[in-house]
């Protein structure tokens, strides 16, 4: 596939009008050819007519169809994964292996998102028969379904290329619910972002998709991101990224004439308790754990461990120790961008300067041409100096940690009470501290999407019960997740049909129930045949 530089409008590409610029290798600094050209409201306006056009007959579209499109776009990004990798290796500095299996998880949830949306899973059927003979009125025959929003824009993040990009999880679960897709793709990659979208493209000509259920916008995200926010036949955001950005999208979204839901997830400190005996068990164990979790990718990732809380204690004191060594050796990586790399530094010269803070561990790597090589760093305090400190939960995007030594477990449930919605929240414990420490539990359930028992945060499975959201700021709606087949859900809505004549009906509430989906019918569940 040759690159252009132009963004994809339905099946043709945009011209070349707006301000162009170059992927940068991170490594090295070098542009990476070719230009790419912002798109304009005008590209906007095209886009946004085509997937309005697009939904009319998208949306009709049975599951096995939008199944067969979605396998469809997995089979052609493994024919040209090498291709991919490459670039995506080039654009952001990521190993090949990591790529690869980034890869492989991008085409998996494809292929899960199109399989339950053959299935009906999420289709949330209910059927309730009329009673005519019901005192004092009848009761109406009433039943409902899941139906797709719209169009739905999406925002690809800069840590995951392939897995949270074109063709990742919002535009898989867009897809799979019925919505047409317009990305915005991110800056740091736009050469791995047009392969991918040329794929798109090509397997939603072969399907014989109604031109503009995809269409890619490049450009700066104040400007035609927001564009595309504000744009009336949008009807949902999906968004991974900062907190600051996606304010701004939420911000817009709510000031529309007709608001629209953003789906945001907005980052995290995934907080890690270690409790006393696990402490007195395992505590060199768990040291080695967090630093693979922590420096794990340069320490990008949404589910990094920024902040550990230990029960004080000699546990407490050895896990430090071991930590403060390993991260002490841990070499240099590249990160994705100099930007961002620019933005860790000033984290975590933030963080030592704080009064109380003890800097254990801090690797200062040669920057070189790219600009964009991230060490290690490792702090601590006190839960006194915690409590008093709300600059010490602040994200700190890159391979760093804060450990907070409590004296209690009354002081470590005060931090907890103080910690901001959470992507995740991890416990090391013994089973009868687990049991014991119940309200340790009950406290984080309500701080966090996910719960880690002896484990670590980083690695988000792709399953159907995987909670990957959070209360505010992790997302902007604790109510959802970007992970997981829950994730369609997010661009569906009820519509209930009262009364209506069974030829009428969807066939999915037709009471011979044609298509054989599992459905609530009169308060019992009747499962597919």
């Amino acid at each position: 596939m040759n690159l252009s530089g132009l963004s994809i409008l339905g099946q043709t590409r945009a011209k070349a009008a707006g301000p162009a610029q170059s992927a940068i290798n991170p490594a090295t600094g070098v542009p990476i050819g070719p230009d790419y050209f912002w798109a304009t409201t005008a590209d906007v306006d095209a886009a946004g007519e085509l997937a309005a056009r697009a939904f009319a007959e998208f949306r009709l579209w049975t599951g096995q169809k939008r199944q067969a499109l979605l396998h469809h776009i997995a089979a052609l990004l493994e024919a040209n994964g090498p291709a991919i990798v490459e670039r995506a290796n080039l654009e952001t500095g990521l190993p090949v292996a990591r790529l690869q299996g980034e890869l492989a998880r991008t085409c998996f949830q494809l292929r899960l998102y199109g399989d339950a949306a053959a299935s009906g899973l999420f289709l949330g059927i209910r059927i309730d028969h009329a009673d005519p003979n019901r005192k004092p009125l009848p009761k109406p025959d009433l039943r409902s379904m899941m139906v797709p929003l719209g169009p739905v824009v999406v925002f690809s993040a800069s840590n995951f290329p392939l897995a949270f990009s074109v063709a990742g999880g919002d535009t898989a679960s867009a897809l799979a619910a019925g919505c047409p897709v317009i990305v915005k793709p991110h800056h740091g990659h736009p050469g791995t972002s047009e392969l991918v979208g040329l794929l798109v493209q090509q397997a939603a000509r072969e399907n014989g998709a109604p031109e503009g259920v995809f269409s890619m916008l490049f450009g700066d995200g104040r400007e035609i991101g927001i564009a595309l926010v504000k744009h009336p036949v949008v009807k949902a955001v999906g968004f991974t990224g900062s907190r600051l950005a996606g304010r701004a999208l939420m911000d817009a979204a709510a000031a529309r004439p007709e608001p629209i839901p953003v789906f945001a997830e907005m980052g995290s400190v995934n907080p890690v308790f270690v409790l006393a005996e696990a402490l007195e068990q395992r505590a060199e164990e768990i040291a080695a754990g967090l630093h693979g979790s922590v420096t794990l990718g340069v320490g990008q990732f949404c589910t990094c461990p920024g902040l550990i809380f230990v029960e004080a204690g000699a546990g407490a004191t050895r896990l430090v120790a071991k930590l403060a060594s390993l991260m002490a050796a841990t070499p240099p990586g590249t990160m994705l961008t100099a930007g961002l790399c620019s933005a860790y530094e000033r984290g975590v010269a933030g963080f030592s300067q704080i009064g109380g803070v003890k800097t254990l561990a801090m690797v200062r790597p040669n920057q070189g041409a790219g600009h964009a090589q991230g060490g290690a760093a490792l702090f601590s305090t006190s839960a006194e100096n915690f409590l008093g400190n709300h600059h010490l939960m602040n994200e700190v995007f890159g391979p760093a940690t804060l450990v907070v030594e409590c004296a209690s477990r009354d002081q470590m449930l005060k931090a907890v009470n103080q910690l901001e919605g959470q992507l995740t929240a991890t416990i090391h414990a013994t089973p009868a501290e687990l049991v014991a420490g119940r309200d340790l539990v009950i406290w984080l359930t309500a701080k966090a999407g996910r719960l880690v028992f002896n484990g670590y945060p980083t690695g988000v499975e792709v399953t159907h019960a995987m909670t990957h959201g959070g209360p505010y700021p992790a997302t902007s709606d604790g109510r959802s997740t970007s992970v997981g087949t829950r994730a369609i859900e997010r661009f569906l809505r009820p519509v209930s049909y009262q009364s209506f004549p069974d030829a009428a009906l969807p066939s999915e509430l037709m009471e011979s129930n044609p298509l054989r989906l599992s459905r609530l019918v009169d308060g019992r569940a009747e499962l597919a045949q």
